[in-house]
């Protein structure tokens, strides 16, 4: 996945931010923005009743144009023996783009807890296009549970006015987990050409619940956030501190900004990797630049993840 941003508009913000659990996933880097009148493509948001989603052993997956099943299982988690045994009808050297293969999510041991899968609302879902002819698609999803979900991903198709499917990725989250009550944008770009006025539909596919009691994430909080929008209102310098609850050392941290125009519609987002290591006695500095690829900047958001 790539992402392209930049700039419109001078704004001085603060804002402080605490992020309850561990979350924050990869690095969107903010690239120049080709500028183009920035149009909001039609939006195309299946009913959020009709969102299936994993039980808690299996779940489907819509093969895409350049999948394997080396790939597949690879992004699954699964191995290819695994993938092959949960869809004996399928061969794994013909596959087609639209077959749907069944992911097994492992077996558990007897009385072994098994994750949930959980029904993701789909708040808002739009592209905006390039210069150069692509697309920049952004769906945003937010947790409605009191547990924190991870492993969030969604399928990204872009339909036509009749709703025939153009193109389709399978996008998976900036982070690793979102905490309860937190929305986080999935981004897709989709190269040129694109055909005008192609509306995006998004489909959650995977979101597990945290089993009581796991430690893979710690506890952070973000302390001093500023931001300060340019002139044009396209990018912003972002900067503050994250700060470790508790005892323990987190060796990978991340922060996770996201922009927001006036309407409330996402414009871009970046994730930036702490170079050290974070503890109770050791906080963490951030600093860095979030660009749009539609409108001015009016607001960010902002979400952080630590793990041992």
């Amino acid at each position: 996945m790539r992402i392209n941003l930049a700039g419109l508009l001078v704004l001085l913000i603060l804002v402080a931010c605490q992020a309850k659990a561990t979350a924050t996933p990869v690095a969107v880097t903010a690239a120049p923005y080709q500028t183009n009148p920035a149009t909001l493509t039609p939006t195309v948001i299946p009913a959020l009743t009709e969102i299936t989603l994993p039980t808690p052993t299996t779940y489907t997956y819509t093969v895409a144009q350049g999948d394997t099943f080396i790939s597949i299982a690879q992004k699954a988690g699964v191995t290819v023996q695994a993938l092959q045994a949960a869809n004996p009808g399928i061969s794994a050297t013909a596959l087609s783009v639209g077959t749907k293969l069944v992911i097994p999510t492992g077996s558990q041991a007897p009385g072994e807890p098994t994750p949930t899968a959980a029904a993701l609302p789909v708040l808002q879902a739009h592209c905006w296009p390039e210069a150069t002819g692509g697309l920049w698609c952004f769906g945003l999803l937010q947790n409605t549970y009191a547990e924190t979900l991870e492993n969030i991903s969604a399928q990204f198709a872009l339909v036509d006015a009749g709703g025939q499917q153009l193109d389709s990725q399978m996008v998976y989250g900036l982070l690793d987990i979102l905490p309860p009550g937190a929305s986080m944008p999935l981004a897709a770009h989709f190269i040129a050409p694109v055909q005008n006025q192609a509306g995006v539909r998004v489909q959650v596919v995977t979101a597990i619940r945290l089993l009581p009691g796991d430690t893979r994430y710690l506890t952070v909080r973000m302390v001093n956030t500023l931001v300060n929008v340019d002139a044009s209102g396209q990018t912003a310098d972002v900067s503050g501190k994250v700060l470790l609850n508790g005892t323990g050392t987190a060796n990978t941290v991340w922060v996770l900004a996201s922009a927001y125009d006036a309407d409330g519609n996402v414009v871009g987002v970046r994730r930036w990797t702490a170079p050290a290591a974070l503890s109770a006695s050791a906080p963490v500095s951030f600093e860095f630049q979030i660009a749009s690829v539609g409108p001015g900047i009016a607001r960010l958001e902002f979400l952080a993840e630590a793990r041992p």
